[in-house]
């Protein structure tokens, strides 16, 4: 099992640590409700170091993103990022992931922890571009400083106006004392806040620094139970539970990051769908009694046939209800329509609605 350059800073903290995607990672410190409501109210640190980096060199760099992506890069410009999947050829998505444009002809791709190997195998066997390719995952360190109080804490740490970072924007400056730092806006907590890129050899001083800055604002570290307990108020997808190699972007809801202006990896069989309709969609619900939807719980109709699974699901700590996601015929897709979650023994009826379930 892999370490970040952090994991001894956490075990010191007193986080649980569990195996994630391959990296011995904090799971939780104070606990998630806790670590939930610092991220909702004021500001929280994760370190989410396990996540891929591959970078993108070359005149053709952008030919093959547009190729392995179905978003459209071309209107990316220096100093923004994008969010994208990469489509597979049975209909299925091999990832999501973040694209930057770094420079003219330089783009950095953000993908998953648990398909940097699978994604680098894609990429390189799409490369019929001679594009430099270099997977720099084992070199970087990642924190998301996340919250509402993210940038007035942090500002004393950079020249960069933190607040003058557009969301899906980055800069690259001095952070902390050290130069080349990629600070980008592209959140997972729908609290705001910014992400820092690192030299895994820097990774110490920049948590040290970030604490020291944060101290009077209510500063903690927080682990991977509340940034799914987070990302789940806000409906966004975790490659693995809501996506995953069998499920198309059109039945996810990801229609709107699937772009059919430019040819890319099975294109053809996607916008048939996109034209043609599919049969199921990934949908929100709100449980109306309770009781805590988990991933894999049963989904059922009125009759009690079952129709699907829940592919996310939790207590939600901001709504104080059981919320989750799921795959549920077209028929039953509709805000308002009614499903029933099985849990245990008891079919527990819940309301199809339309995202985000936590609303500022």
């Amino acid at each position: 099992m892999k370490n970040t350059a952090l994991t001894d800073v956490h075990i010191d903290l007193g986080a649980k640590m569990v195996p994630f995607a391959g990296y011995n990672m904090p799971v939780q410190y104070e606990g998630v409700n806790a670590e939930h409501e610092t991220v909702r109210n004021a500001v929280g640190v994760f370190d989410v170091s396990h996540m891929g980096e591959f970078f993108l060199r070359g005149e053709k760099a952008l030919d093959l993103i547009q190729k392995v992506t179905t978003n459209d890069a071309s209107k990316l410009t220096i100093g923004k990022a994008q969010y994208s999947c990469m489509p597979n050829e049975k209909g299925g998505i091999i990832d999501d992931l973040i694209i930057y444009k770094m420079a003219e002809n330089e783009y950095l791709l953000v993908v998953n922890a648990s398909n940097i190997e699978k994604d680098w195998e894609w990429i390189s066997s799409q490369n019929v571009f001679g594009v430099d390719m270099e997977n720099v995952s084992d070199n970087y360190s990642l924190l998301a400083i996340q919250g509402p109080k993210a940038v007035e804490a942090m500002q004393s740490l950079t020249d960069t106006d933190l607040s003058a970072i557009p969301f899906y924007s980055f800069e690259t400056g001095t952070f902390a004392g050290v130069n080349d730092i990629i600070i980008s806006a592209t959140g997972y907590t729908g609290s705001g806040g910014f992400e820092i890129y690192c030299k895994n050899e820097d990774a110490g001083k920049v948590w040290d620094k970030v604490f020291e800055a944060g101290a009077d604002f209510g500063i903690k570290p927080i682990g991977l139970a509340a940034r799914d307990t987070l990302r789940l108020e806000m409906g966004y997808c975790l490659y693995g539970n809501d996506i995953d190699d069998s499920t198309s972007p059109i039945e996810a809801g990801l229609g709107w990051i699937t772009k059919f202006t430019k040819d890319f990896v099975n294109a053809e069989a996607l916008k048939e769908q996109k034209e043609n309709g599919v049969s199921r969609k990934l949908v929100a619900f709100e449980l109306t009694e309770k009781g805590i939807p988990r991933q894999g719980y049963l989904i059922a109709d009125e009759t009690g046939k079952t129709i699907g699974n829940v592919t996310s699901g939790t207590m939600s700590p901001s709504l104080g209800k059981g919320i989750g996601m799921g795959y549920v015929p077209v028929a039953l897709a509709s805000p308002g329509s009614t499903v029933h979650i099985q849990i245990r023994k008891k079919a527990v009826p819940a309301t199809v609605v339309k995202l985000p379930f936590y609303k500022k």
